[in-house]
């Protein structure tokens, strides 16, 4: 495994995110996000009349992506990258620890890049964009789902009120999210042919705002933003937040809801770009 932690990032906090994750792999990972993102990014791919013989899952968390690709026609290596060796670890076949800000590949390495619930931690996504159409073979297929910009709305709305009321003032506790046309025009801007992005919500219901904060935690999914408070929530806060969350948002059945936006993002590397893809790796294999 490989791993680089020079890259200044100003967004998020590198080693919190993969503390994180690390937590979330080591104390029994929250699923099933992943599973269901991942069954509607296969979906997807089954609409695509090729093979792709080379595969990077991208931000392989648990594995439910790679274990899928791994079994389709026509794929006989899947590469699973994630910067939490907590991961990683639980996984079998080829790994690497890395996120999407710094890919360890060569030029034109992979017939398909698919990623799940990862692009949103990309501290620069036009940069990561352009990392996945570099190490993408002339014609290979681009296919991630990433939260959106309406994503936990709820929640964030909540501990925004509760800081304000119980403290005087607000930190950023939720991560900001790409909207829908900002991406379809980053896919366009970073060289992607046929780009095409849409948005799905899921809504996942809860008995109070603590149960979801600890699905969060077990997703590795929890606040890792460089600007961020460095003390817990108070408990008074908390409970306001918990208040507000179901004054706000609660359901008639007294459970509450939370949103999660998924951002489906599809794009090919241009075959005209085979020239600048000629230093792929040699006989077909990801560069090392």
């Amino acid at each position: 495994m490989t791993r680089s932690d020079d890259l200044p990032l100003l967004l998020f906090d590198r080693r919190a995110r993969r503390w994180h994750r690390d937590r979330a792999a080591r104390r029994g990972c929250v699923e099933f996000l992943h599973r269901e993102v991942a069954d509607r990014l296969i979906e997807r791919l089954d609409d695509v009349k090729r093979e792709f013989r080379l595969a990077l899952d991208l931000g392989a968390h648990h594995g439910a992506l790679s274990r899928t690709l791994g079994c389709r026609p026509g794929i006989e290596w899947v590469i699973a990258a994630d910067p939490s060796f907590g991961f990683l670890a639980q996984l079998s076949g080829s790994r690497v620890a890395a996120d999407p800000d710094l890919l360890p590949f060569h030029d034109g390495s992979f017939d398909l890049v698919a990623s799940i619930l990862e692009l949103h931690w990309a501290g620069d996504l036009p940069g990561a964009l352009v990392q996945i159409r570099r190490i993408l073979k002339p014609g290979g297929l681009f296919l991630a789902a990433m939260l959106g910009g309406a994503t936990l709305v709820e929640l964030s709305t909540a501990l925004i009120e509760a800081e304000l009321i119980e403290e005087g003032g607000a930190s950023p506790r939720v991560s900001p999210a790409a909207e829908l046309g900002d991406v379809a025009g980053l896919l366009l801007r970073t060289g992607f042919a046929m780009p095409v992005a849409d948005a799905e919500k899921i809504t996942v219901t809860y008995p109070n705002a603590l149960a979801l904060m600890r699905d969060l935690r077990g997703m590795g999914e929890t606040n890792a933003l460089t600007a961020r408070r460095r003390t817990p929530l108070r408990r008074a806060t908390l409970a306001r937040a918990a208040l507000l969350y179901a004054e706000r948002f609660g359901l008639l059945d007294g459970r509450i809801p939370a949103t999660f936006e998924i951002l489906l993002l599809t794009g090919w590397a241009p075959e005209a770009l085979n020239a600048e893809y000629g230093t792929g790796a040699a006989k077909g294999r990801p560069g090392r």
